[in-house]
């Protein structure tokens, strides 16, 4: 019986939205349980299963009465008619007499709903075949009731995204946090019960007390969040993650608290450029700023040139890298393992972004992946939107996941 009344809410709730009312997969499956719970006898219990999980406003319940006493019957309708009599189905549904029990009342309403909604389109398989299964043809309910737009918008991947598309996703990214491991900073502050004495703080005090130090005020190191480090492949195969992943930076950690670089053939700095911006403008300028964008890649220089540039001046030391690419290298494998390992010797993790990991058949074949793989402390695809919790949990994680590869580590 569970999966007629699976069938039942499915099919009320396609109704229900051909009539104009916003009722979603949430809807029905509260439904459902609410008909599980409360096991109606008669059609009118049955309605206010409806009436209580359905609907969310008093202009809404006209439309559920019209239509439940359609699918069902038994409810009188604003014209004082019942369901339509010429149904045998539904005749036997709302048929007079003593209460029935719950299992006969679902299965007068799985036949009633069948007769007045009809059989839901069958699902197509590529080239043109239905799915078939023991027993014939497999029904489903209609793909385009199954989600709302944002649930769908948030599936899709990247590289199907229009433009349009991607900028209703700024909305949705920027509920999206981006929190950091903490590291301990230089600085110290005061705290009572320190593990350290504040010699200087706890001196001045005892001024008050002549010169005794009744009180001894210690002092602890300051912690603060890890540097984001985001070098992101513009190469023509990467255009449409990159420009989603830019975004992403700018809605929900901001340009201004990261550095974003864009590497192709050659390495540019990006943070300048999505510094109080819209995330759309900030898209613009970062497409002129990259001379390469939408070049070859070649991962290889472009990190040798980020590690003679900026790493060795500090901006990796103890830093989260994230590099976004599908590891496509037109330059020599060697030079990638390389600059890899000098990275992974100052950075406290490095996190590589490939979207083509998303296949469960997926292995570091190209040369440039091969070589950086041994590196990463986490390979993710961070395709689509929802792919995103992955990448988020990967950066607050404070444990680093790879092997030591010789050489001392900095934290």
């Amino acid at each position: 019986m569970a999966d007629d009344l699976a069938e039942v809410a499915a099919r009320f709730g396609a109704a229900l939205r051909q009539a104009g009312l916003p009722v979603g997969p949430g809807r029905c499956e509260r439904f459902a349980a609410a008909v599980t719970l409360a096991r109606p006898r008669t059609p009118r219990a049955l309605y206010l299963c409806a009436a209580a999980t359905l609907v969310s406003s008093q202009a809404h319940i006209e439309t559920l009465e019209a239509v439940f006493n359609a699918v069902f019957g038994g409810l009188a309708d604003p014209a004082g008619r019942r369901g339509d009599a010429n149904s045998p189905a539904l005749a036997a549904a709302v048929a007079p007499g003593p209460p029935r029990t719950p299992e006969d009342m679902l299965a007068g309403a799985v036949r009633a709903a069948r007769e007045h909604i009809g059989s839901p389109p069958r699902s197509a398989r590529p080239g043109g075949r239905p799915d078939t299964g023991p027993d014939g043809p497999e029904q489903v309910i209609e793909a385009a009731f199954l989600g709302s737009a944002a649930e769908r918008l948030a599936a899709k991947d990247f590289a199907d995204l229009s433009p349009d598309e991607l900028a209703e996703l700024a909305g949705l990214m920027q509920a999206l946090t981006i929190a950091l491991p903490l590291r301990r900073s230089r600085r110290q502050r005061r705290r009572r019960h320190g593990p350290h004495m504040d010699m200087r703080s706890t001196l001045r005090q005892a001024r008050r007390t002549g010169g005794d130090p009744v009180r001894l005020i210690g002092r602890t190191p300051l912690q603060r969040q890890r540097r984001l480090v985001v070098l992101c492949d513009i190469s023509r195969s990467m255009e449409p993650y990159a420009r989603a992943m830019i975004q992403l930076l700018y809605c929900a950690a901001g340009g201004a608290r990261a550095e974003v670089f864009s590497f192709a053939t050659r390495l540019t700095r990006l943070t300048g450029a999505l510094s109080h911006s819209p995330p759309a403008a900030a898209l613009a300028r970062a497409g002129q700023t990259a001379p390469d964008w939408l070049g070859g890649t070649r991962i290889g220089d472009s990190l040798q040139d980020f590690n003679d540039s900026y790493g060795r001046r500090g901006m990796a030391r103890g830093a989260v890298v994230v590099i976004i690419s599908d590891g496509w290298d037109t330059g020599d494998p060697g030079v990638v393992r390389r600059e890899m390992e000098r990275l992974s010797l100052v950075a406290f993790k490095i996190i590589w972004v490939n979207p083509r990991t998303k296949s469960a058949a997926y292995q570091p074949l190209a040369g440039g992946m091969a070589a950086a793989w041994p590196y990463c402390d986490a390979v993710l695809s961070a395709h689509t939107l929802n792919a995103l919790t992955a990448l988020t949990a990967a950066l607050a994680d404070p444990v680093r996941r790879r092997a030591a590869h010789g050489g001392r580590r900095v934290a």
